[in-house]
């Protein structure tokens, strides 16, 4: 079906992308090319089943390397679904786990009450809204119980037959290879309702739901991370008509994954932020006070006499809140040693007079002998430079 686009491609994510992406970026299509939220358009069933093609290859770890390696060849011959040939509700149940629990196929019998599918959405935050916690309105689709036909699909007045392809079934069974088996599948006329509608609801067009926006107010708590999700029970669908025409039962829920915009001045690992400082070659020879940028405004602080290039200091307590005990963690310094790349006719000959007057100490220091530590390798190749110290400073 898809043999010729990427199956990276199909779902938008990046090849390193973890299983938990793939999922997430499968459960997320799926539902947005869903029939039921696309009814009448044959393009959105089709890039519903070619997310499902994709799913199947990038969340098995075994086809996934072959795929990676081969591309589409190497997974011609090897055991697989045609999707193509499937009907929509039967790919739902097959990868039941991620939808929420709602299962497809109109047969199949319901432990407890019907339960409809999860939704996802996504909201930008900034790192002032990860500091203190934030509210957000949240506009989101999902599919209801059509007011008119309260769900049967049906002009008020009228209601749905039996299925004559099923009997009222839901499914039904295809003769196997030789007669030795049976396949049960979903009722293709019905798609699992056991009932036809003959004269379709004017508002849902016969689907028994309808699309609608919402808004939601949601409190994203702080030192929440990039990537990480919050769950509100019960703002997803109600179960779908197949299970629950008039929509009763248990609803999902909306899954809102959170996304923390880049910040130019600071860069964040766990509760920690990192920053970098510039400074004057003056004020890292001499030592004095600095202004260091927080997520709260300026702080000031002093830096010692001799300060070098990359060498780094801690803030403590001004980076975010760790999410599962809410302490703040450090704001990180790493010094930017400016040299100027203009001088004024003073400022120039100052520096010559500090040149004249450091060749001495220079010569001295090149007549001792290297301070060798460690095998030969002197403190600062130990160290690894900038982001050994950077390393150093986080423990790693």
């Amino acid at each position: 079906m898809s043999t010729a686009i990427d199956y990276y491609e199909i779902l938008g994510i990046a090849r390193d992308a973890s299983g938990d992406e793939v999922k997430r970026a499968y459960r997320r299509l799926a539902i947005k090319w869903h029939p039921d939220q696309n009814p009448g358009n044959p393009d959105a069933e089709a890039r519903f089943k070619e997310c499902a093609e994709a799913y199947e290859v990038l969340s098995d770890p075994e086809k996934r390397t072959i795929y990676d390696r081969h591309g589409h060849a190497g997974l011609r011959g090897r055991a697989g679904h045609d999707f193509n040939s499937m009907h929509v509700e039967d790919i739902f149940s097959m990868f039941n786990d991620i939808f929420g629990g709602a299962g497809g196929g109109g047969g199949r019998r319901q432990r407890g009450p019907a339960r409809g599918y999860d939704l996802e959405t996504e909201v930008e935050i900034t790192l002032h809204d990860v500091l203190k916690g934030c509210d957000r309105e949240i506009p989101f689709k999902r599919l209801e119980v059509c007011g008119i036909c309260k769900g049967s699909g049906a002009r008020p007045g009228t209601k749905p037959v039996e299925c004559s392809t099923c009997g009222g079934q839901g499914q039904v069974a295809q003769q196997g290879l030789g007669g030795l088996f049976r396949m049960v599948t979903t009722c293709p006329a019905c798609q699992g309702r056991r009932t036809i509608v003959k004269d379709k609801c004017t508002e849902c067009k016969g689907n028994g739901r309808s699309s609608v926006q919402r808004k939601l107010s949601v409190k994203v708590p702080a030192g929440i991370s990039d990537g990480q999700v919050v769950r509100v029970a019960g703002e997803g669908e109600p179960p779908p008509p197949q299970l629950s025409p008039d929509g009763t039962g248990v609803r999902g829920d909306l899954h809102i994954v959170v996304r923390v915009a880049e910040d130019e001045r600071f860069e964040r690992q766990g509760p920690d932020l990192i920053t970098a400082l510039e400074v004057s070659f003056a004020d890292a020879a001499l030592g004095g006070t600095v202004v260091v940028p927080t997520l709260e405004g300026e702080s000031e602080t002093t830096i010692e006499a001799g300060t070098q290039h990359g060498e780094l200091f801690r803030l403590e307590g001004k980076g975010v809140p760790d999410l599962r005990n809410g302490r703040r963690g450090d704001l990180v310094v790493a010094v930017q040693v400016v040299v100027p790349r203009k001088l004024s006719a003073r400022q120039r000959e100052l520096i010559e007079q500090l040149r004249d007057a450091d060749k001495p100490a220079a010569r001295a220091r090149s007549k001792e002998p290297p301070v060798q530590k460690e095998g030969g390798k002197d403190s600062a190749r130990r160290r690894g430079g900038f982001w050994g110290k950077m390393k150093d400073s986080f423990g790693n």
